[in-house]
């Protein structure tokens, strides 16, 4: 978090812009040696917790000088099994130890202290007042979008709930996300929050301004700043919330329990198939004929099968598996694909004092841009959501009996069948009906959580793993 009290902020202007090749701070090959061992430790870095074995920087833009911290954006590259992976880091360099940034502190190079400078509030102020002004610094251009009014009387604080990127909230009224892991071209979340605000959504915070750089030749976005709904409650936090009241209330049903979330669960539902519909205005839609659904369906048979190789729960699943899917392999053509939000669940949506928001429109961050500015069937984000409500209703621990385990069931199916009733009043079509196209995206995504808790939190993969077990018995039945 961070450590200043908010004030006012010198900016760092094009004048103080120097030369990229004459960097601020110390050399690349010791940054390099100190980035390798300090992001396996970053929560947004995606090898958190794996040993680095080489680190390339890549460019170096000096941002400006705040007191006697000198600010750079350094661009570097990781390697990985599909390839080097580009990231993005906000460097501070100062001449003696920043108490102020101890905890965000990287290492020590040609004695120069360096720091993420993001948790700095003169460089967080300073970035929120050059996205206001227009400034360009060299290659990179703070831009605001046009008619916006931002805020520039605000400090700027850093939030510790992302997981791949890094948010700064300015009081109650923006936040600005700089993504860390980088591709070449325009993010989606950007793309899709202009879009959608064009369409007049009111489920979405408004698009204020981005910052763009040039990665690989392409203009990419750095950054994206939106409107903060202050006084707003996760989806998730929520739906937790309800769970705990229910498990608290002895033997009372889920519909009896104060805090019943199905109704909210429905105004979500109809919150979602208004995303959709102004998407598929925007962006406009196609349809997959048969053998595409059937190519679709191969994709989730290969990824389960590659799953199955090295998780053994869904290795000795693997022929029933294969059954539940060609199952959907059936379905004949005429599939609606669009632009989704790519990575739905209750933790991307807010419930403001007005109705209900969605968040985080940049897909999965480990797929390819390529493949999140892509159309898919909206039952992608449908089944998230589900896959989101059995999570929920799994994870307020307590006693692990049948009781137990029958009201986590019984909240998990009012809740998803409030949201698809939802869904079906605002779209003219209840995603039930595709029963076993449903189930294939919702099984293709509960295989994958079963290999994430494998890997990451073991105790947690019975959760997926009885919901894989639901669907391949169940068939997508209604």
């Amino acid at each position: 978090m961070n450590d200043e009290a908010p004030g006012n902020h010198p900016t760092a202007t094009a004048t103080e812009y120097r030369d990229p090749e004459q960097h601020v701070g110390g050399g690349a090959d010791g940054l390099a040696l100190l980035l390798a061992q300090w992001l396996p430790g970053q929560r947004w870095f995606a090898h958190k917790g794996e040993a680095l074995t080489a680190v390339t920087i890549e460019s170096r833009t000096p941002i400006g000088q705040f007191d006697s911290r000198e600010v750079e954006q350094v661009l570097f590259t990781v390697p990985s099994p599909g390839g080097p992976q580009l990231y993005q880091l906000w460097v501070g360099w100062a001449q003696h130890h920043p108490e102020r940034f101890a905890h965000v502190l990287i290492g020590e190079v040609d004695g120069l202290f360096a720091f993420d400078a993001l948790h700095d509030a003169d460089v967080s102020g300073a970035v929120l007042q050059n996205i206001a002004d227009g400034v360009s610094l060299g290659d990179i251009d703070f831009v605001p979008e046009p008619g916006a009014t931002i805020d520039t009387s605000v400090g700027g604080l850093v939030i510790g709930a992302e997981q791949s990127n890094t948010s700064i909230v300015y009081g109650s009224s923006s936040i600005l996300k700089v993504f860390r892991r980088l591709e070449p071209g325009l993010n989606p979340d950007a793309e899709v929050h202009r879009a959608l605000q064009a369409a007049g959504s009111s489920h979405i915070a408004p698009a204020l301004g981005v910052i763009e750089g040039p990665v690989a030749g392409e203009r990419t976005t750095l950054a994206l700043l939106t409107g903060f709904f202050a006084n707003s409650a996760e989806g998730w936090a929520m739906a937790t919330a309800s769970v705990r009241d229910l498990m608290a209330e002895g033997d009372l049903r889920a519909d009896e329990v104060g805090g019943d979330f199905a109704a909210e669960s429905l105004r979500l539902g109809r919150a979602i198939a208004e995303v959709h519909q102004d998407l598929a205005r925007a962006f406009g839609t196609a349809e997959l004929d048969a053998d595409q659904v059937a190519e679709l369906i191969g994709s989730m048979v290969a990824s389960a099968e590659a799953v199955g190789a090295h998780v053994p729960s869904i290795g000795e699943l693997l022929p029933e598996i294969r059954t539940a899917f060609s199952r959907a392999d059936r379905a004949s053509g005429g599939v609606r694909v669009q632009r989704i939000h790519g990575d739905l669940q209750l933790g991307q949506t807010l419930r403001t004092l007005t109705g209900w928001a969605i968040i985080d429109f940049e897909g999965e961050p480990s797929k390819p841009l390529a493949v999140r500015r892509a159309m898919h069937s909206p039952l992608r984000d449908i089944a998230g959501m589900l896959r989101s409500f059995d999570y929920a209703a799994n994870h307020s621990g307590g006693a692990s009996d049948s009781q137990h385990a029958y009201r986590a069931q019984e909240w998990a199916a009012r809740n998803r069948s409030a949201f698809c009733d939802g869904y079906a009043a605002v779209s003219g079509e209840d995603p039930r009906d595709m029963g076993s196209l449903l189930a294939a995206f919702e099984l293709d995504k509960a295989i994958y959580e079963v290999a994430y808790e494998h890997g990451h939190r073991p105790s947690w993969e019975p959760i997926p793993l009885q919901a894989v077990v639901r669907l391949i018995n169940t068939g997508g039945q209604k």
